[in-house]
């Protein structure tokens, strides 16, 4: 089972929409997908059609109960093949709060996520754009991080902040996390886009996805829908691009795969 977080500390980014879209694409390529709304606001949940304001089995349970509970059992099918989730509560936003300094909190999901590893192949993590227990959470228990950035000044500031959490994180794993710069939000038609996407192409040409996700009116078509968008319109430019992405993610898993075993 691979897993992949992804988040950035700046809202607006396109961190659901990155989430939803690949593991749409997972999913309709016939692998078992979990994905797991870690924010409080519960945009990934919503998706779904769920309420994060009343749903009785939800991620904050997970944390409630320390871990002490089946994972399976808060898990619930989406309306799609082989596309999961375990939903969110806005009842995470008082995490930080109850659980202090407890031993033990950083590590809940990647212990909840063991106890499932059988079942499924990919599990994406739609991470809360603050940093707290739930994205040190996040960052402990994936395989891969992706950060969305928008294609806008305000944005790269947005990347700084992020990538100084993850060498933190980084620090206290003691061992290095890999992560992709996706950059989201592309609008051709401004020189601002243009010049923010050279601008971060520049600064990390080798963390940074050599393609780019565009703006899509068809990504809010798909939301209002509440289907993700490889399974609602597969040719749409932002599906084609998510594709390209994916690609290269498993292109890359392969590769380190092939390494370890040489």
């Amino acid at each position: 089972m691979k897993v992949w977080a992804v988040a950035n500390q700046k809202g607006g980014v396109g961190k659901t929409t990155t989430a939803v879209t690949l593991g749409g694409l997972l999913a309709r390529g016939g692998h078992s997908t979990l994905l797991v709304d870690m924010d409080p606001h519960g945009s990934l949940t919503s998706y779904f059609g769920q309420d994060p304001e009343s749903n009785v089995k939800n991620l904050y349970t997970l944390f409630q109960r320390r871990g002490m509970i089946e994972t399976r059992e808060l898990v619930s099918r989406t309306a799609f093949n082989r596309l999961w989730l375990l939903p969110a509560s806005t009842a995470l936003a008082t995490l930080d709060r109850q659980s202090g300094a407890q031993d033990g909190m950083g590590l809940v999901l990647a212990r909840a996520l063991a106890q499932v590893s059988p079942l499924f192949d990919y599990v994406l993590l739609d991470c809360p754009p603050v940093l707290g227990v739930l994205m040190v959470n996040a960052l402990a228990a994936c395989d891969h991080l992706l950060i969305p950035v928008q294609t806008e000044f305000l944005a790269l500031k947005g990347l700084e902040r992020m990538l100084s959490t993850l060498g933190m994180i980084t620090r206290a794993r003691k061992a290095p996390l890999a992560y992709t710069i996706v950059p989201t939000l592309f609008d051709r038609r401004t020189r601002a886009a243009h010049e923010s996407l050279r601008a971060l192409r520049e600064r990390y040409p080798a963390l940074c996805w050599s393609g780019e996700i565009p703006v899509d009116t068809q990504l809010r078509e798909a939301s209002y829908r509440n289907v993700p968008l490889p399974l609602y319109l597969p040719d749409a430019r932002a599906c084609v691009a998510y594709g390209a992405l994916l690609d290269m993610l498993l292109c890359t898993y392969d590769m380190t795969i092939q390494r370890k075993a040489g």
